[in-house]
């Protein structure tokens, strides 16, 4: 826990260790010297990858994974040299090309117009995994029920199997600062405002849609609990999958609700860059690290964290903290959070396990379908179930993709 006066630790050492390359003259000269490096167009997830070392939310790490840190990480969430790690850390090409062991080279963003050069590598090595090894991290890391599809899964593999690892210098922050000015912010901003706010215990809530009122509830529930004085509501801002409400209309949505519904200087609305894995529990272990690494003290773990179909149990990502995250091995602590709903009985909103004398029909229940034909008709869901201000930026959204 952080003491008194002073933030949590980032995770694996006593500072933050963000890699983008802050000083503006050396930022040039890479990008001077990137101009003539040999280059490769990365695929998203790398460039991903990039954006989180850059700004510390991936810290200690210093680049990408080996191959034999990346096998040893899928198998015992450690690298070889024993650091605690959910999630390989890579850069997967389909072909190297010329590219050896010793060269630097310039990373390219896949995702803005004309590629610029999001990073300088120094290339370490240059692996193959084998299919064997692929099938082993796609099974470990994603853990898919194979009885459908996996997106996580088909997003990893189609990156290719050619592992390129070593230290890299992050050069700018890809689409991101530019598409999401007021959203976007790395570790080390995030822990920068939550020292000037003089928040000491702070709860990090991780979603990827807007928020109805269950989950603003979670939120004050989670904060007074806890004994919070700040909530940093942290959205991703990168790739989703198809049907999913854009960053912009969510981050309108949020800003409404916390401008309305929290108290002045409660909650704080900021992003972070990088694509959804789908990779359920082993997800919701990185998603903890990178909050300890922002600074947060406490991070929600609702139903269903980071799943995808019916690959995971409800709350598989709240037993691997249980069960395979080692005593000690993170200093951020978890808010266990089940479903939560209006209950029409008790004129308010329950986590589910807290009121056993419910059954489904005592609740205000809606599917995402439901809620997104009503939005799309004009109809706002009922006050239950979201905050009518909240409604309206969902309806305007919902009726221009009619048009």
């Amino acid at each position: 826990m952080a003491a008194k006066g002073k933030l949590i630790k980032p995770h694996g050492s006593d500072e933050l260790n963000p890699l983008f390359v802050y000083d503006s003259a050396k930022n040039e000269a890479l990008q001077k010297e990137a101009a003539g490096l040999a280059s490769i167009v990365v695929s998203s997830a790398t460039a991903a990858n990039a954006v989180m070392l850059g700004g510390g939310y991936f810290n200690p790490l210093t680049g990408y994974m080996n191959k034999a840190d990346a096998l040893s990480v899928a198998k015992t969430m450690k690298t070889t040299s024993g650091l605690f790690w959910p999630v390989p850390i890579l850069n997967l090409v389909k072909d190297a090309g010329s590219i050896k062991a010793g060269d630097r080279i310039a990373l390219k963003d896949p995702n803005v117009d004309g590629n610029p050069v999001l990073a300088v590598m120094e290339v370490k090595a240059v692996e193959e995994f084998s299919d064997e090894d692929m099938a082993m991290m796609s099974e470990n890391v994603y853990r898919p029920n194979h009885k459908e599809a996996h997106p996580g899964v088909d997003a990893f593999n189609a990156q290719g199997k050619v592992c390129l690892s070593g230290p890299i210098q992050v050069l700018n922050f890809s689409y991101f600062q530019e598409e999401f000015p007021d959203t976007f912010r790395t570790a080390v901003e995030i822990r920068n405002e939550i020292a000037e706010r003089g928040w000491k215990k702070v709860v990090a809530f991780q979603t990827r849609n807007p928020m109805h009122l269950a989950h603003e509830e979670l939120c004050h529930m989670a904060m007074d609990r806890l004994g919070c004085d700040g909530l940093v509501i942290h959205m991703l801002l990168g790739k989703l999958k198809k049907g999913d409400i854009p960053a912009p209309v969510r981050d309108a949505a949020i800003r409404k609700m916390v401008e309305l519904y929290f108290p002045k200087n409660s909650a704080m609305v900021t992003g972070y860059g990088f694509d959804m894995l789908y990779a359920g529990p082993r997800e919701g272990v990185l998603h903890a690290i990178f909050r300890q690494n922002m600074g947060a003290t406490h991070f929600i773990v609702g139903r269903d964290h980071a799943g995808v179909g019916d690959h995971y149990g409800p709350f598989d990502a709240q037993i691997i903290f249980d069960k395979e995250v080692p005593k000690g091995a993170l200093l951020i602590e978890i808010f266990k959070a089940d479903h939560t709903a209006y209950s029409k009985k008790l004129n308010k909103v329950m986590m589910m396990c807290e009121a056993p004398d419910h059954t489904k029909e005592d609740f205000v229940l809606l599917s995402g379908t439901k809620v997104r034909e009503m939005l799309g008709k004009g109809i706002a869901p009922p006050k239950e179930f979201s905050r009518p201000e909240v409604a309206e930026i969902l309806i305007k959204y919902y009726q221009s993709l009619e048009k």
